[in-house]
């Protein structure tokens, strides 16, 4: 079951992207792509367990989780509102994710 959640990780980052980039041609099924891929992703990172307890493993991993939800507010916002409100959540939400992925590989490597 551990190998499963990185490969649901990956298909649903890809589905993600794919909705992010396919919403720019208004196909009407890109905010249902973008929003599924983030739940996928969200599962995945609330499933896979960190493999270090400390303080600051236990922060970043909230941050990572907050990240997560917010791609997920995106998929949201892309659904039901008419301007771009989704791009300053999904800014955030990548900010986030990008933060937490280089920083908890540095923080596992500590003694």
């Amino acid at each position: 079951m551990k190998r499963f959640w990185p490969y649901l990780f990956n298909i649903g980052a890809l589905m993600a992207l794919s909705g992010a980039v396919v919403y720019i041609t208004r196909w009407a099924y890109a905010p249902y792509l973008f929003t599924i891929g983030a739940t996928l992703v969200a599962l995945a990172q609330l499933n896979m367990p960190p493999r270090k307890e400390s303080p600051t493993m236990k922060r970043l991993r909230r941050q990572q989780l907050l990240g997560a939800f917010l791609l997920m507010a995106t998929g949201a916002l892309m659904l039901f509102t008419r301007g771009n409100q989704w791009i300053v959540c999904m800014s955030i939400a990548a900010v986030l994710q990008l933060y937490t992925a280089i920083r908890m590989p540095q923080e596992e490597e500590k003694p």
